[in-house]
């Protein structure tokens, strides 16, 4: 049986090619005698900034047998390790007059219908936006100053938000799903050390790619692809999906994976108009700060040699409190970018490369929030919030989508910029110094004032230091929840419609979108024959 040997550690001074002999030796065996092997997980200890190390979770396999624990080194931990099995589901008996719609091209519909196709059921993918070969020049164009386009945007097109939204494959769950899910970002063009690695990140430059393979094979096992297609309607007749209302016409459809992502505010406005269970859910809002990336280097790392070795550093930080303040999508080296979704709105997100090659760092830095404790208990009470201060923040900031930024230091104490004040930034369409506390809620302000502070001490003074804050920040998680069934997965008194990924608020990331994605799909197939047609 295969063997799980555990805080397998290497510095990171010390080439992966040494693993093998690294195990061998840890476990008290010769080299010649280690079967076959690999890494299920790696992470970096970095507790002791002048003594960096990788630690390795493998799987191996020793012909010879357990050897006596007491030839381990100190802290190995071995034991018999059966991996998760991938569950197929066989193919259900209710037939499918039609073929499933998938609705959103983002991680949870994009691997939704990828596992369909797989299974033969040729999915219909319908997009509101462009294809990714489209949508880059476009993003561009607005980047340097081009109108907006609401339909294909940093949010709205193939790939979803997820396309350019850093690229960031971390996620707490694990799996025979999330192995799966990982592999065939690997197989479209990931990089293979994805699979195990603690932190994986694809970057903006490498998920449209990604995106455009995974179309591809889509395509090339019978699915299909509609762009510019968004729906407007469902057919709902007796409790069962009978078809979609698109602006390119009426689609006869029984069986709907509805993918729309966390920004498709109109379209949650027409599922509640239609009846569907909406809930609000609390979400995350706030800002984001910005720091030069040499400072972060500087502070994680005590010697020059790992900068050459690991590339730019980053970091997570929580401050305690009514509520928490914590960092999230720490992008190293990136930049930030517009999360628009709608005409007369602003918000920021963050990206990177691959290479993470830029002088700036940058994070979110949110709290959670409730917005029916401030605007009452309506299922959209979350939009509504989010609407009301991303127009502010594009008002007062001069209708131009430049980005609203102050100085961290002027922000924690309550001092509005200066008249005339130039601060520099990585937004790239140009920013408008405000004092940041008009484009958030009181009790968000509070909590990153009593925050920030705290966050600062931990780094000994370095944290703030020449750092910037841009915002708003909101697009974290989705301020909606569509009910489903726990079991069929379906949304109840729909039958047939299967709510998925961060816009149904049950995934908060690429790759456990995907998997949602992926589950419901499973779920469908054991329900439905493939359609015939």
């Amino acid at each position: 049986m295969p063997l799980r040997v555990t805080n397998i550690r290497l510095p990171v001074e010390q080439p992966e090619e040494s693993l093998p002999g690294v195990i061998a030796r840890q476990l008290g065996v010769l080299p010649a005698d280690l079967g076959s092997w690999r890494i299920l997980r790696k992470s970096l200890d970095a507790r002791s900034r002048d003594d960096l190390e990788f630690v390795y979770s493998t799987e191996i396999e020793l012909p010879g047998g357990i050897p006596a624990p007491a030839r381990f080194a100190t802290g190995v931990q071995v034991e018999p390790f059966d991996p998760p099995a991938f569950l197929d589901p066989d193919p259900g008996q209710q037939p499918l007059p039609e073929r499933p719609v998938v609705v959103g091209s983002g991680p949870a519909g994009l691997l939704a219908a990828w596992y369909l196709a797989l299974r033969g059921y040729r999915p219909l993918v319908l997009e509101r936006g462009d294809a990714v070969k489209e949508r880059v020049p476009a993003i561009r164009q607005f980047d340097s100053g081009g109108g907006f386009d609401s339909e294909n945007n940093y949010l709205f097109g193939e790939g979803g938000a997820g396309a350019f939204s850093d690229g960031k494959l971390t996620c707490r769950m694990t799996g025979a799903d999330v192995d799966w899910v990982l592999r065939q970002f690997v197989l479209c063009g990931g990089k293979p050390q994805i699979v195990y690695e603690h932190r994986p990140h694809l970057g903006s430059n490498r998920l449209p790619l990604l995106v455009r393979n995974l179309r591809r094979q889509i395509e090339a096992h019978g699915g299909e692809y509609r762009f510019r297609c968004r729906v407007d309607d469902l057919d709902v007749q007796e409790g069962q999906v009978r078809g979609l209302r698109t602006n390119q016409g009426y689609l006869p459809a029984q069986a709907v994976v509805l993918a729309i992502g966390h920004s498709a505010r109109d379209t949650y406005e027409r599922l509640l108009a239609r009846g569907l269970p909406l809930q609000a859910k609390p979400f995350q809002m706030g800002l984001r700060i910005e720091q030069p990336q040499e400072n972060v280097n500087r502070h994680k790392y005590g010697r020059r040699q790992y900068l050459e070795l690991l590339g730019a550093a980053d970091y997570t930080l929580v401050a305690r409190g009514q509520p928490d303040l914590f960092t999230f999508c720490m992008c190293a080296g990136g930049w930030i970018i517009p999360s628009v979704s709608e005409e007369g709105k602003f918000c920021t997100n963050g990206m990177s490369n691959s290479r993470h090659d830029t002088p700036f760092a940058n994070s979110g830095l949110v709290v959670t929030l409730d917005a029916t404790r401030l605007l009452g208990p309506h299922p959209l009470a979350g939009v509504q919030l989010q609407r009301q201060y991303e127009a502010k923040a594009f008002e007062l900031a001069g209708r131009n989508y430049h980005c609203p930024v102050q100085r961290a230091q002027d922000f924690v104490n309550g001092k509005a910029p200066r008249r005339g004040e130039r601060i520099v930034s990585s937004y790239q369409r140009g920013n408008t110094p405000l004092d940041l506390a008009q484009v958030l809620p009181d009790e968000v302000t509070a909590a990153m004032r009593a925050g920030l502070p705290q966050m600062d001490r931990k780094w000994r003074g370095d944290f703030l230091k020449e750092a910037v804050l841009v915002g708003p920040e909101m697009r974290g998680s989705s301020p909606v929840r569509i009910d489903r069934d726990s079991e069929t997965r379906q949304c109840p008194g729909f039958e047939g419609l299967y709510p998925v990924g961060e816009g149904a608020g049950y995934a908060g990331g690429i790759v456990s979108a995907a998997v949602d994605g992926l589950r419901s799909a499973k779920a469908l197939v054991a329900r439905y024959a493939p359609s015939g047609r």
